[in-house]
């Protein structure tokens, strides 16, 4: 009704518009545009448009109730299929709201679509963001034994706050696997909501503009219209956020607990290797071969569960973590060479993500350089004019630093260079 209603006031517009500027050919501008202002006046306060007005306000009311009380049978009746990323109130909820735009799309109104737009983008920036906002509050399961003492602490607590209501609630104890899933399902849910989002946008501008197109709405409406997709907009970026903070709760749950340890250990091995040793190192290296051993075994696990996109944002998260730490224990460690062990480390690395990660191993790229150089002055021939296309990342009280964890190397020579 209301489609037809603005398709009919549209062509009063046109035709009398039109008749003005026949009849009075020589009005100035000034004059044209009051008179397209009596008329839009006339036209919006005249009975037809004051009724479906009010039938607009009507519909809205109830499209309201029906979305959010159908988003929130959605969430309460969510499952997760094996083998599947994302649980079924993911689609749902997008399928629910999608419709419900769409109906007020149909009326034609910029004012009804406008309205429905914004009550869509609270209902997702609110209450569902908040569904899966607390699913990852709950975190990811403890990995290391710290962790898991402090879990049964608050199993404990959970226990005791259900006897003292008198009944024993058993939520709060489900299987570390079931933990474990429900967060990375969680994360899967809240990166394809984003996903969703700017694609609702990208969907909406598009039918929007055959709307404009055929003169209903004017600037003033479309100003009103851009202003409720920018909001749409900034609620994917929310989303984007929360997204983010539970990478962040991943890696340092699951990840840095587990990978802290393994690095540790490259202090334990010696990297003063005679000659007859380094044949056996080249070939079997004690400490690398294990460490991406365990990383290996460590990623596989979300690989699996995540979508390809996330688990590509938290490699990259994991390969920072072990630059840093391994620069860690190379400053803590003393040596006569230096060079395949990081060499090995990064080529796996570089098959795990599609991140560079060779910049974030640049400065242990330019340690290693120097570890392995033959003689002191040598640096020279890779510092300042010499340099070429390298852009050292490394001070030069640095580089002393680095050249004083050689053990053939004088101190008298490392003090008397002009970096």
């Amino acid at each position: 009704m209301n489609a037809r209603s603005e398709l009919y006031l549209s062509f009063l517009r046109k035709r009398i518009s039109s008749d003005f500027e026949v009849g009075d050919s020589m009005a100035s501008e000034e004059v044209k545009q009051e008179h397209q202002k009596c008329l839009d006046k006339l036209l919006n306060n005249c009975l037809l448009s004051c009724t479906m007005q009010e039938l607009i306000g009507l519909y809205i009311t109830m499209e309201e109730y029906f979305m959010r009380e159908t988003v929130n049978k959605a969430v309460a009746l969510d499952t997760y299929e094996k083998g599947q990323l994302t649980s079924s109130m993911v689609d749902d909820v997008f399928y629910i709201v999608k419709k419900c735009i769409g109906r007020a799309l149909s009326s034609s109104s910029i004012d009804c679509l406008c309205a429905m737009i914004n009550l869509a983008t609270t209902e997702l920036e609110s209450d569902f963001r908040d569904v899966l906002c607390n699913k990852l509050r709950m975190g990811f399961p403890a990995t290391t034994l710290q962790d898991i003492q402090r879990g049964v602490t608050s199993a404990v607590n959970i226990m005791h706050s259900s006897l003292q209501q008198g009944k024993f609630d058993t939520k709060g104890f489900e299987s570390t696997d079931e933990a474990k899933l429900s967060f990375l399902v969680t994360l899967n849910n809240v990166e394809i909501c984003s996903e969703n989002i700017s694609t609702l946008k990208k969907t909406l501008e598009s039918d929007c503009t055959k709307l404009f197109n055929q003169g209903i709405g004017g600037e003033q409406a479309q100003a009103k219209f851009d202003s409720c997709l920018s909001d749409l907009a900034a609620v994917s970026n929310k989303f984007r956020d929360l997204l983010q903070e539970g990478l962040t709760e991943l890696n340092n749950t699951a990840i840095k607990p587990q990978v802290q340890p393994w690095i540790n250990t490259f202090l334990s091995v010696s990297h003063n290797i005679e000659e007859e040793e380094f044949n056996d190192y080249e070939a079997n290296d004690p400490w690398v071969q294990q460490f991406i051993l365990n990383l290996e075994q460590q990623m596989a696990e979300f690989k699996a569960s995540l979508s390809p996109v996330i688990y590509d944002n938290l490699t990259s998260l994991m390969t920072s973590f072990v630059a840093v730490e391994l620069e860690r224990v190379v400053l803590k460690s003393t040596f006569n060479r230096f060079d395949k062990e990081l060499r090995s480390l990064i080529a796996y690395l570089t098959t795990v993500t599609t991140w560079t990660i060779r910049d974030k191993f640049a400065r242990l790229s330019q340690m290693a350089t120097i570890l392995n150089l033959e003689r002191v002055t040598e640096i020279l021939d890779y510092w300042g004019a010499n340099s070429g296309p390298l852009t050292w990342r490394l001070t030069p009280a640095e580089v002393r630093q680095v050249l004083a964890l050689r053990i053939d190397f004088r101190n008298e020579d490392i003090k008397r260079l002009r970096l």
